[in-house]
């Protein structure tokens, strides 16, 4: 019976178990077992079914791995898997013996790379791969498949540039390449038939091309969390189909384009925590549709213009409006969405602004019974006052020193808490650090949410120093946003005290997992070496390196922190690296000036030679530090290793210098054959960062290339080549990078 067995379809059953050998099935064109309850693997037997063309076994519980002689089927045309527990890589000759039209895999275990050739016969319809763990460079051979219609490769772990011909595929409807590691600029021209087009969450750099006139079947433009720059183009808003924009998380700088009445159907516009400046555009105003506006973060200036009252979710927090909130929006519904606008005043105090009626009512007349009556009631009151004040100062003088003022809190962010919610909750038992300039706390705002609290205990003699200090951090910190630095949510005040509030980040600071500090803490004691693995160390460097990068090239002037070092720099949930601790940090008159500091102030280990011997500081104060941190993550020694008069930068260049094996000095614990060349090359790179002279080390954005490219697979030099004593930057030349003619070195950039 199953011999003349073709199709069989059991599609959204009860059926549970594992599937039976369907060998003698041989005339089988069809299976579709798809929404059961079947686990275990697939027989090996399917691997014999040539005739079949559809194998749909989605939303089950399978197993296992994919076997080769699947690949193999010469019939096949729509593998369906996604939604399973499958595992392993998968078998390299996908497509080349069948022409497959849908690859459905998402929402597994998957690793590796995509088959190379799953369009080989340029049938290939639609790639779905979502949710997996899939890696490396999509397939080149996808720039000439011109059949495809949906492409859905979002949270894996791709890296690289996507191939040129993939952007036009003439039939592509979905771009979704969210949630990896992509980079590169982007195209001046896509498919035309391309309505929802999802980048966010990637590597990509560059301006919005002008081309971006000819996307006119764009619904949705999503590019969050990347690095864009440049301004919002006028040929954006020739888009008429544009549903949702979301730039936010990027470097966009400039104004917004004036006329944007062509977006009639934009519901959600999100350019927040961006760099744009000017005028929010009257013409916002008149977009019919618009439901959603966020321009948070940024830096507009000016009047809040006429915003439709439609508009269900608005925040412009964090900018530099004034004037009167539009009355529409003077309710508890819109509590938070102006904060941090000093020039900004409201009709009602639900908003949390000056209130612009203050002070300002006008008398009106009352008869003379009146005003003496008033005037008998102002002195008799004046005179108790005096009393009461008097009798109060002859009891309370001798401890007026000791009375708190009252505290006074400035926002830089929208914020869910006050100040006496902070207060109340800064106890013993939240403490989770504290050195000679005060104490940590991790407080509790919400059952969901905590900050960090650094308290400043201000005694007479280390006031003024302590203070300048604060007003530093604070001064640096709420002028500056980026990913990578740790955002400052507001401070605290009194005539005692100062307090800095920032987000709290989970997994603390780098130092205490790369060096197991935290040795209280069981969790964090062992999940080190499982955790801090080679590619989160990598993902770690890099988020540094942005950081820094912004810092240097990006502000206007530029920053120099003084003190990176492993304990400031901290790494949320998902270990990304933010810097921290702007105590010490300066901004420089001129980029790659020096400027000469009254004293050295900074950590043993990470303070760079001419810091230490002149007081003068530029930005490659800051590249030494990083390199030694670089130098951290690739040993698992600390930056003080050796004796009392050594370091670990010394350590390491005496084993470079006499011609070590650069393999026998990496971190012991977790070394990796595939991950070898890497730490061979970011070791390096914490060399040409550690050179004694400052011209000898890399800028910030030329590490930030190299460590990208070596996170695709670049190795710059042999593992053991040497480095020249006193510089660093010809380790650039007769590399591989330098072979392969890839531009990273710009010396004229800065």
């Amino acid at each position: 019976m199953l011999k003349n067995l073709s199709i069989l379809y059991l599609y959204q059953n009860s059926l549970s178990g594992e599937l039976p050998s369907l060998v003698e099935a041989l005339n089988l064109t069809q299976v579709d077992l798809a929404k059961n309850n079947l686990i275990g693997k697939i027989p090996d037997d399917f691997g014999k079914l040539q005739k079949l063309t559809v194998l749909r076994l989605h939303a089950n519980n399978f197993t296992g791995e994919i076997q080769e002689s699947i690949g193999h089927l010469k019939s096949l045309t729509e593998f369906n898997v996604f939604m399973n527990k499958f595992s392993g890589t998968l078998p390299i000759n996908f497509g080349l013996s069948s022409k497959l039209e849908y690859f459905h895999i998402a929402m597994n275990n998957f690793k590796g790379r995509l088959p190379e050739n799953l369009c080989y016969h340029g049938m290939l319809k639609n790639l779905t791969v979502y949710e997996n763990n899939l890696s490396g460079e999509l397939p080149k051979s996808l720039g000439n498949c011109s059949t495809l219609v949906e492409l859905k490769v979002y949270k894996n772990e791709f890296y690289g540039k996507i191939p040129d011909g993939l952007w036009r595929a003439r039939n592509l409807v979905f771009f979704m390449v969210s949630h990896n590691k992509f980079s590169g600029e982007l195209p001046q021209n896509l498919s035309s038939n391309i309505s929802l087009f999802d980048i966010s969450y990637n590597q990509f750099y560059g301006g919005i091309p002008i081309g971006v006139a000819s996307w006119t079947n764009v619904v949705r433009f999503t590019a969050s969390k990347n690095y864009l720059n440049g301004s919002v183009p006028q040929e954006l808003t020739a888009l008429p189909k544009l549903e949702r924009l979301l730039l936010d998380q990027n470097q966009l700088k400039g104004s917004l384009p004036n006329d944007i009445v062509s977006w009639k159907s934009l519901v959600i516009l999100n350019l927040s925590q961006n760099q744009l400046i000017g005028k929010i555009p009257s013409s916002i105003g008149h977009l019919p549709s618009l439901s959603v506006l966020d321009l948070s973060e940024n830096q507009f200036s000016g009047e809040i213009p006429s915003i439709p009252s439609r508009i269900t979710n608005l925040n412009l927090s964090s900018n530099y409006l004034t004037g009167k909130v539009p009355s529409d929006f003077e309710n508890s519904a819109f509590g938070t969405s102006f904060l941090n606008n000093s020039g900004l005043c409201a009709d009602t105090p639900k908003l949390s602004l000056t209130l612009c009626n203050f002070g300002l009512e006008k008398p009106t007349k009352t008869s003379h019974w009146s005003i003496g009556l008033i005037i008998s009631l102002i002195l008799v009151t004046f005179l108790l006052a005096l009393f009461a004040s008097f009798m109060i100062i002859k009891l309370s003088k001798k401890g007026k020193h000791e009375s708190e003022s009252s505290w006074k809190l400035i926002a830089f962010q929208r914020l869910s808490f006050t100040e006496l919610d902070i207060l109340s909750s800064m106890t013993e038992q939240n403490i989770i650090g504290s050195g000679g300039f005060g104490t940590v706390y991790r407080v509790p705002v919400n059952s969901l949410t905590y900050v960090a609290v650094k308290k400043i205990m201000c005694n007479r003699k280390l006031r003024q120093k302590l203070e300048t200090s604060f007003r530093a951090e604070v001064k640096l910190l709420s002028s500056i946003h980026h990913r990578n630095i740790v955002k400052l949510l507001c401070c605290i005040s009194n005539e005692d005290s100062m307090m800095l509030v920032y987000e709290y980040l989970e997994h603390s600071s780098l130092d205490k997992w790369l060096h197991n500090k935290n040795k209280s803490s069981n969790k964090l004691g062992s999940a080190r070496h499982v955790v801090l693995d080679w590619p989160k160390r990598m993902q770690i460097a890099i988020g540094i390196a942005h950081g820094l990068c912004y810092m240097h090239h990006d502000c206007s002037p530029p920053i120099v922190h003084r003190d990176i070092k492993t304990s400031n720099i901290l790494l949320d949930s998902q270990f990304n690296a933010k810097v921290a601790d702007f105590g010490l940090a300066r901004s420089l008159t001129k980029p790659e000036e020096f400027n000469t500091m009254s004293a050295v102030i900074g950590s043993f280990g990470y303070m760079a030679p001419e810091y230490v011997q002149t007081t003068k500081i530029n930005e490659k104060i800051d590249v030494f530090s990083y390199g030694v941190i670089l130098l951290e993550l690739t040993t698992g020694k600390e930056a003080n290793y050796g004796d009392e008069h050594s370091s670990l930068v010394e350590w390491s260049w005496r084993h470079v210098l006499v011609g070590s094996n650069i393999e026998d000095v990496l971190d012991k614990d977790f070394v990796e054959p595939s991950c070898l060349d890497e730490m061979c090359s970011i070791f390096k790179l914490g060399i040409m960062c550690t050179s004694t002279l400052p011209s000898g080390r890399p800028s910030m954005k030329e590490v930030l290339h190299l460590l990208v490219r070596s996170e695709r697979g670049f190795v710059f030099g042999g593992r053991n080549d040497v480095v020249g004593e006193n510089d660093g930057v010809p380790f650039l030349k007769n590399s591989k990078l330098e072979s392969r003619r890839i531009d990273v070195v710009d010396t004229d950039s800065d």
